[in-house]
């Protein structure tokens, strides 16, 4: 009698959450955040998951493995730790784990810093896809879009089949998108037997595949080797894999997603959960102060203890842009 197959969830936890600044640090960077109802978008992740995988794995890089550790010690969660040496992208960071599993195993990949809502809804897309996955197809999740949003890319399907991938849209497009109705969130999130992963990413980036192998049997302990890594091109899988392969299939999924990637969506998300907000909604995040606005609408004062930002909530987009310029003069601010 032929074993079950392992589900194994592997948690990518690259990412700085650039447009999170200055709550978002590359000490600290947003999926360690402890500010949703005092656990981190990391913990959630983990815990959301933890019914539905035999086996976790955590793909992390030099700068923040030692903060999933904490998570995974205070949940008591057991898993494969997988360090980058430097980034190289999403492509390389799957390829990784898929290398590290059976070929038969299925892998659930998700990011570290998403929010995830109506778990019924997510626990029956889980299984859909893992039934598809054991078929051989490479499974994405498109979320059944609540309104035109400029912030993620988009997937047109009709039933489980993916017509196209579509980056970003400008607000015209989203709207045109949204009035068509066969268009879905693009989630980042994907379901797989490892050893099809690898077929696949073989045959289109054949490049991208041996240097990763390279990599992951040089491994020490899941340390992965710097040099040797600085030789894998760096790509998303999107690009790699998933916009070119003919195994890939959909699941539309009605479960209530933010990759929380703005302090809008933080805003939403929080006022949602009852955190306060005056009557013009302009809201406080990171401190119990009394704060005041005076003739001020729909603001957003982000406090911490070195800087603090004051943005309109529609601009959220632009705090990158910050971010950016604090980055070109090297700033203490950033770390």
């Amino acid at each position: 009698m032929k074993t079950k197959n392992s589900i194994i969830h592997v948690i990518l936890t690259g990412g700085v959450g650039s447009r999170l600044w200055p709550l978002s640090r590359k000490s600290q960077p947003k999926q360690y955040l402890e500010i949703f109802e005092n656990k981190s978008l990391f913990e959630m992740t983990v815990e959301r998951n933890s019914h539905l995988a035999d086996k976790v794995m955590v793909v992390g890089n030099v700068d923040n493995h030692h903060l999933s550790g904490k998570v995974m010690d205070k949940t008591g969660t057991g898993y494969l730790n997988i360090v980058e040496a430097t980034p190289r992208n999403t492509a390389a960071a799957i390829a990784f784990a898929a290398f590290a599993s059976d070929p038969d195993d299925i892998l659930i990949i998700t990011p570290s810093d998403h929010i995830i809502d109506k778990m019924e809804d997510y626990n029956k897309a889980i299984n859909e896809a893992i039934l598809k996955a054991e078929d051989g197809y490479i499974v994405t999740f498109g979320i059944i879009p609540t309104k035109p949003e400029t912030g993620y890319g988009y997937i047109e399907s009709k039933g489980d089949k993916v017509l196209s991938f579509r980056e970003k849209p400008n607000q015209t497009t989203a709207k045109e998108f949204i009035a068509r109705g066969n268009f879905l969130w693009n989630s980042g999130m994907f379901c797989f037997k490892a050893g099809v992963l690898l077929d696949e990413l073989k045959q289109f980036q054949p490049e991208v595949y041996e240097k990763s192998k390279a990599v992951w049997e040089a491994n020490e302990k899941g340390l992965l080797n710097l040099d040797l890594s600085m030789e894998i091109p760096s790509i998303s899988i999107d690009y790699a894999v998933m916009e070119r392969s003919k195994k890939i299939k959909v699941v539309p999924a009605s479960f209530s997603w933010s990759d929380l990637g703005s302090f809008e969506s933080v805003y939403d998300y929080l006022l949602s959960k009852n955190h306060p907000v005056d009557k013009n909604g302009n809201m406080v995040i990171g401190s119990g102060k009394h704060t005041t606005f005076l003739g001020l609408k729909n603001i957003i004062f982000v406090y911490t203890d070195t800087a603090n930002l004051i943005l309109q909530k529609e601009n959220s987009q632009d705090v990158k842009d910050i971010y950016s310029e604090l980055e070109k003069i090297n700033s203490d601010l950033l770390n």
